[in-house]
Protein backbone atom coordinates (compact mmCIF):
# COMPACT_ATOMS: atom_id res chain seq x y z
CA UNK A 1 0.00 0.00 0.00
CA UNK A 2 3.02 1.96 0.69
CA UNK A 3 4.64 1.79 -2.39
CA UNK A 4 1.32 2.55 -4.27
CA UNK A 5 0.63 5.51 -2.05
CA UNK A 6 4.01 6.77 -3.11
CA UNK A 7 3.87 6.13 -6.94
CA UNK A 8 -0.08 8.08 -6.73
CA UNK A 9 1.79 10.54 -5.24
CA UNK A 10 4.32 10.98 -7.58
CA UNK A 11 2.46 10.27 -10.49
CA UNK A 12 0.79 13.45 -9.59
CA UNK A 13 3.08 15.37 -9.06
CA UNK A 14 5.01 14.69 -12.73
CA UNK A 15 1.29 15.04 -13.70
CA UNK A 16 0.43 18.94 -12.19
CA UNK A 17 4.66 19.89 -13.36
CA UNK A 18 4.03 19.32 -16.50
CA UNK A 19 -0.04 20.84 -16.84
CA UNK A 20 2.13 23.65 -15.42
CA UNK A 21 4.87 23.76 -17.75
CA UNK A 22 2.55 22.84 -20.44
CA UNK A 23 -0.03 25.47 -19.35
CA UNK A 24 2.93 28.46 -19.12
CA UNK A 25 3.70 27.61 -22.95
CA UNK A 26 0.35 27.97 -24.20
CA UNK A 27 0.11 31.57 -22.51
CA UNK A 28 1.76 33.33 -25.35
CA UNK A 29 2.28 35.34 -25.62
CA UNK A 30 2.90 37.06 -22.35
CA UNK A 31 -0.53 38.72 -21.14
CA UNK A 32 1.22 41.34 -19.65
CA UNK A 33 3.29 44.05 -22.13
CA UNK A 34 6.44 42.40 -23.96
CA UNK A 35 9.60 44.73 -22.79
CA UNK A 36 12.64 44.21 -25.03
CA UNK A 37 15.47 45.97 -22.75
CA UNK A 38 18.45 47.36 -24.27
CA UNK A 39 21.44 48.33 -22.16
CA UNK A 40 22.30 51.79 -23.96
CA UNK A 41 21.17 54.91 -24.79
CA UNK A 42 18.27 55.52 -27.50
CA UNK A 43 20.16 55.96 -31.16
CA UNK A 44 23.14 53.58 -30.82
CA UNK A 45 23.80 50.55 -32.67
CA UNK A 46 21.63 47.92 -30.30
CA UNK A 47 19.23 50.47 -30.46
CA UNK A 48 18.79 50.34 -33.87
CA UNK A 49 18.70 46.75 -34.60
CA UNK A 50 16.45 46.25 -31.22
CA UNK A 51 13.76 48.55 -32.78
CA UNK A 52 14.57 46.55 -36.61
CA UNK A 53 13.02 43.73 -34.80
CA UNK A 54 11.05 44.77 -31.95
CA UNK A 55 8.79 46.30 -35.25
CA UNK A 56 8.75 43.16 -37.12
CA UNK A 57 8.34 40.62 -33.60
CA UNK A 58 5.43 42.62 -32.53
CA UNK A 59 3.39 42.78 -35.77
CA UNK A 60 4.73 38.50 -36.12
CA UNK A 61 3.04 37.62 -32.25
CA UNK A 62 0.05 40.88 -32.73
CA UNK A 63 1.17 42.11 -29.73
CA UNK A 64 3.38 45.52 -29.12
CA UNK A 65 6.86 45.14 -28.24
CA UNK A 66 8.53 47.92 -26.41
CA UNK A 67 12.04 48.77 -26.63
CA UNK A 68 13.34 50.27 -23.04
CA UNK A 69 16.44 52.13 -22.77
CA UNK A 70 18.28 51.16 -19.79
CA UNK A 71 21.86 52.76 -20.03
CA UNK A 72 24.76 52.42 -17.58
CA UNK A 73 27.51 51.00 -16.87
CA UNK A 74 28.32 49.78 -20.28
CA UNK A 75 25.17 47.87 -20.63
CA UNK A 76 25.90 46.05 -17.33
CA UNK A 77 22.60 47.78 -15.31
CA UNK A 78 20.36 46.27 -17.80
CA UNK A 79 21.72 43.09 -17.40
CA UNK A 80 21.95 42.66 -13.85
CA UNK A 81 18.20 43.76 -13.72
CA UNK A 82 16.70 41.31 -16.45
CA UNK A 83 19.02 38.58 -14.24
CA UNK A 84 16.86 39.53 -11.18
CA UNK A 85 13.90 40.67 -13.00
CA UNK A 86 10.22 39.21 -14.37
CA UNK A 87 10.94 34.91 -15.44
CA UNK A 88 7.57 35.28 -17.01
CA UNK A 89 8.63 35.56 -20.81
CA UNK A 90 7.44 38.94 -20.76
CA UNK A 91 11.13 40.57 -20.65
CA UNK A 92 13.45 40.03 -23.36
CA UNK A 93 17.06 41.46 -22.65
CA UNK A 94 19.11 42.44 -26.13
CA UNK A 95 22.33 41.06 -24.48
CA UNK A 96 25.89 42.30 -26.02
CA UNK A 97 28.94 41.06 -25.83
CA UNK A 98 30.67 43.61 -23.16
CA UNK A 99 28.44 42.43 -20.02
CA UNK A 100 28.12 38.63 -21.43
CA UNK A 101 31.49 38.03 -21.93
CA UNK A 102 33.83 40.83 -20.92
CA UNK A 103 33.10 43.10 -18.17
CA UNK A 104 32.53 40.36 -15.39
CA UNK A 105 36.12 39.65 -15.93
CA UNK A 106 36.50 43.35 -14.73
CA UNK A 107 34.27 44.28 -12.56
CA UNK A 108 31.32 43.18 -9.92
CA UNK A 109 28.56 43.56 -12.32
CA UNK A 110 25.87 41.65 -9.78
CA UNK A 111 25.17 38.72 -11.82
CA UNK A 112 26.97 35.83 -13.72
CA UNK A 113 25.83 35.86 -17.48
CA UNK A 114 27.05 31.82 -17.57
CA UNK A 115 24.20 31.14 -14.47
CA UNK A 116 21.75 34.12 -14.29
CA UNK A 117 20.96 34.90 -18.07
CA UNK A 118 19.65 32.14 -20.41
CA UNK A 119 20.35 31.78 -24.07
CA UNK A 120 17.44 32.58 -26.15
CA UNK A 121 18.98 33.07 -29.81
CA UNK A 122 22.32 35.38 -31.27
CA UNK A 123 20.76 38.33 -32.72
CA UNK A 124 23.36 40.13 -35.06
CA UNK A 125 26.96 40.05 -35.42
CA UNK A 126 29.16 43.19 -37.27
CA UNK A 127 32.86 44.92 -36.59
CA UNK A 128 33.67 47.95 -35.09
CA UNK A 129 35.32 50.24 -37.06
CA UNK A 130 37.87 52.44 -35.74
CA UNK A 131 37.29 56.17 -37.18
CA UNK A 132 38.82 59.81 -36.70
CA UNK A 133 37.53 63.31 -37.22
CA UNK A 134 38.16 64.56 -40.55
CA UNK A 135 40.10 67.51 -39.74
CA UNK A 136 42.61 65.12 -37.40
CA UNK A 137 44.30 64.66 -40.80
CA UNK A 138 44.90 61.39 -39.98
CA UNK A 139 43.95 59.18 -43.19
CA UNK A 140 45.04 55.67 -42.46
CA UNK A 141 45.72 52.98 -39.31
CA UNK A 142 48.98 53.66 -39.75
CA UNK A 143 49.05 57.24 -39.59
CA UNK A 144 47.20 56.85 -36.16
CA UNK A 145 49.81 54.52 -35.01
CA UNK A 146 52.56 56.52 -36.18
CA UNK A 147 50.57 59.69 -34.33
CA UNK A 148 50.27 57.88 -30.91
CA UNK A 149 53.28 56.73 -30.84
CA UNK A 150 55.22 60.17 -31.02
CA UNK A 151 52.73 61.73 -28.51
CA UNK A 152 52.27 58.89 -25.77
CA UNK A 153 49.17 59.35 -24.03
CA UNK A 154 47.48 62.15 -25.54
CA UNK A 155 45.47 60.29 -28.17
CA UNK A 156 42.20 59.26 -26.67
CA UNK A 157 38.85 57.10 -28.14
CA UNK A 158 35.90 56.76 -27.28
CA UNK A 159 33.76 53.17 -25.81
CA UNK A 160 30.59 52.66 -24.92
CA UNK A 161 31.62 51.84 -21.39
CA UNK A 162 33.71 49.93 -19.64
CA UNK A 163 34.14 46.50 -20.54
CA UNK A 164 32.11 46.87 -24.07
CA UNK A 165 33.73 45.47 -27.43
CA UNK A 166 34.68 48.71 -28.35
CA UNK A 167 36.80 49.57 -25.06
CA UNK A 168 38.78 45.93 -25.48
CA UNK A 169 39.40 46.69 -29.37
CA UNK A 170 41.37 49.87 -28.26
CA UNK A 171 43.12 48.11 -25.29
CA UNK A 172 44.33 45.54 -27.82
CA UNK A 173 45.03 47.50 -30.28
CA UNK A 174 47.71 49.61 -27.51
CA UNK A 175 48.67 46.33 -26.65
CA UNK A 176 49.82 45.17 -30.11
CA UNK A 177 50.49 48.43 -31.41
CA UNK A 178 52.58 48.82 -28.58
CA UNK A 179 50.93 52.38 -28.13
CA UNK A 180 49.30 54.70 -25.26
CA UNK A 181 45.99 55.59 -25.93
CA UNK A 182 43.41 56.75 -22.87
CA UNK A 183 40.08 55.40 -23.06
CA UNK A 184 37.15 57.61 -22.95
CA UNK A 185 33.77 55.29 -21.60
CA UNK A 186 30.30 56.67 -22.71
CA UNK A 187 26.58 55.50 -21.90
CA UNK A 188 25.75 54.52 -25.44
CA UNK A 189 27.13 54.81 -29.38
CA UNK A 190 25.16 58.22 -29.61
CA UNK A 191 27.21 60.41 -26.85
CA UNK A 192 29.96 58.98 -28.20
CA UNK A 193 29.74 59.92 -31.56
CA UNK A 194 28.62 63.19 -30.80
CA UNK A 195 31.60 64.35 -29.11
CA UNK A 196 33.67 62.06 -31.65
CA UNK A 197 32.13 64.49 -34.44
CA UNK A 198 32.62 67.27 -32.05
CA UNK A 199 36.58 67.10 -32.10
CA UNK A 200 36.01 65.95 -28.24
CA UNK A 201 37.44 62.63 -28.65
CA UNK A 202 40.25 61.76 -31.28
CA UNK A 203 38.75 58.43 -32.41
CA UNK A 204 36.17 55.58 -31.71
CA UNK A 205 35.50 51.88 -32.24
CA UNK A 206 31.87 52.75 -33.39
CA UNK A 207 29.32 50.16 -34.54
CA UNK A 208 28.61 50.49 -38.01
CA UNK A 209 25.12 51.61 -37.80
CA UNK A 210 26.32 54.65 -35.94
CA UNK A 211 29.33 55.39 -37.96
CA UNK A 212 28.15 54.18 -41.50
CA UNK A 213 26.32 58.36 -42.26
CA UNK A 214 28.96 59.80 -40.76
CA UNK A 215 31.58 58.37 -43.22
CA UNK A 216 29.38 58.20 -45.98
CA UNK A 217 29.22 62.24 -45.92
CA UNK A 218 32.92 62.51 -45.27
CA UNK A 219 32.63 63.82 -41.46
CA UNK A 220 34.38 60.83 -39.99
CA UNK A 221 37.44 58.75 -41.71
CA UNK A 222 37.29 55.19 -41.51
CA UNK A 223 40.86 53.87 -40.20
CA UNK A 224 40.29 49.83 -40.11
CA UNK A 225 37.42 47.44 -39.07
CA UNK A 226 37.93 45.06 -35.99
CA UNK A 227 36.91 41.36 -37.71
CA UNK A 228 38.87 39.09 -39.26
CA UNK A 229 37.36 40.22 -42.73
CA UNK A 230 36.41 43.59 -44.56
CA UNK A 231 32.70 43.96 -44.72
CA UNK A 232 30.58 44.35 -47.68
CA UNK A 233 29.31 47.82 -46.81
CA UNK A 234 33.09 48.92 -46.29
CA UNK A 235 35.41 46.81 -48.60
CA UNK A 236 37.96 49.56 -49.52
CA UNK A 237 38.44 49.96 -45.29
CA UNK A 238 41.30 47.49 -44.34
CA UNK A 239 40.88 45.54 -41.12
CA UNK A 240 43.46 45.91 -38.31
CA UNK A 241 44.26 42.53 -38.88
CA UNK A 242 45.60 43.21 -42.29
CA UNK A 243 48.36 45.28 -39.58
CA UNK A 244 48.63 43.00 -36.90
CA UNK A 245 47.58 39.83 -37.70
CA UNK A 246 45.39 37.17 -35.34
CA UNK A 247 43.69 41.22 -34.08
CA UNK A 248 40.07 39.92 -34.05
CA UNK A 249 37.22 41.85 -31.77
CA UNK A 250 33.95 41.23 -33.50
CA UNK A 251 30.66 42.64 -31.53
CA UNK A 252 27.85 40.88 -31.20
CA UNK A 253 24.04 41.13 -29.63
CA UNK A 254 22.13 38.11 -28.36
CA UNK A 255 18.64 37.53 -26.94
CA UNK A 256 18.85 36.51 -23.11
CA UNK A 257 16.13 36.51 -20.14
CA UNK A 258 16.16 35.65 -16.92
CA UNK A 259 17.43 31.99 -16.17
CA UNK A 260 14.78 31.66 -14.05
CA UNK A 261 12.33 31.65 -17.41
CA UNK A 262 10.64 28.65 -18.01
CA UNK A 263 12.18 26.52 -20.78
CA UNK A 264 9.07 26.44 -22.91
CA UNK A 265 8.72 30.12 -22.90
CA UNK A 266 12.27 30.33 -23.79
CA UNK A 267 12.00 27.92 -26.89
CA UNK A 268 8.76 29.63 -28.06
CA UNK A 269 10.76 33.18 -27.76
CA UNK A 270 13.90 31.16 -29.84
CA UNK A 271 11.40 30.00 -32.60
CA UNK A 272 9.58 33.78 -33.10
CA UNK A 273 13.03 35.86 -32.87
CA UNK A 274 14.42 33.41 -35.09
CA UNK A 275 11.64 33.35 -37.60
CA UNK A 276 12.26 37.53 -37.15
CA UNK A 277 15.89 36.88 -38.08
CA UNK A 278 15.10 34.75 -41.04
CA UNK A 279 12.74 37.98 -42.55
CA UNK A 280 14.19 38.84 -45.98
CA UNK A 281 13.16 42.21 -45.15
CA UNK A 282 14.36 42.34 -41.40
CA UNK A 283 17.80 41.01 -42.62
CA UNK A 284 17.87 43.61 -45.60
CA UNK A 285 17.26 45.96 -42.64
CA UNK A 286 19.81 45.71 -40.49
CA UNK A 287 22.27 45.19 -43.11
CA UNK A 288 21.81 48.44 -44.43
CA UNK A 289 23.15 49.77 -40.77
CA UNK A 290 25.83 47.64 -41.02
CA UNK A 291 24.83 44.43 -39.04
CA UNK A 292 24.04 40.70 -39.81
CA UNK A 293 21.59 38.52 -38.62
CA UNK A 294 22.76 35.82 -37.18
CA UNK A 295 20.14 33.22 -35.60
CA UNK A 296 20.74 30.43 -33.66
CA UNK A 297 18.95 27.95 -31.93
CA UNK A 298 19.66 28.04 -27.56
CA UNK A 299 22.16 25.83 -27.24
CA UNK A 300 24.35 26.77 -29.73
CA UNK A 301 23.90 30.88 -28.51
CA UNK A 302 24.53 29.42 -24.98
CA UNK A 303 27.81 27.34 -25.84
CA UNK A 304 28.77 30.61 -28.00
CA UNK A 305 28.72 33.05 -25.16
CA UNK A 306 30.73 30.09 -22.61
CA UNK A 307 33.54 30.04 -25.32
CA UNK A 308 33.56 33.97 -25.83
CA UNK A 309 33.20 34.43 -21.92
CA UNK A 310 36.49 32.41 -21.92
CA UNK A 311 38.64 33.61 -24.69
CA UNK A 312 38.05 37.35 -23.30
CA UNK A 313 38.25 36.37 -19.57
CA UNK A 314 41.91 34.66 -20.53
CA UNK A 315 43.27 37.98 -23.31
CA UNK A 316 41.89 40.29 -20.02
CA UNK A 317 44.26 38.15 -17.54
CA UNK A 318 47.26 37.85 -19.88
CA UNK A 319 47.48 41.29 -20.97
CA UNK A 320 46.38 42.49 -17.55
CA UNK A 321 43.84 44.95 -19.12
CA UNK A 322 41.80 46.94 -16.44
CA UNK A 323 38.43 48.77 -16.56
CA UNK A 324 39.46 52.34 -15.98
Amino acid sequence: MQRRSLFVATTLVAGLSMALCSAQAQDFPPKKPVTMVVGFAAGGSADIAARVIAKKLGENIGQSVVVDNKPGAGGNLAHAQVAKGPADGSVLLFGSIGPLSISPHFMKVGYDPLKDLAPITMGVTFPNVLVVPADTGIKTLAEFVAKAKREPGKLDFASTGPGSAAHLAGELLNDIARIDTLHVPYKGGAPALQDVLGNRVTAFYAAPPTALPHIESGKLIPLATTGLTRPAYLPNVPTVAETYPGFNATNWYAFVASAKTPTPLLERWNAELVKVLNNPEVRDNLLKHGQTAAPTSREELGKFIATEYGKWGRIIRERKLSAD
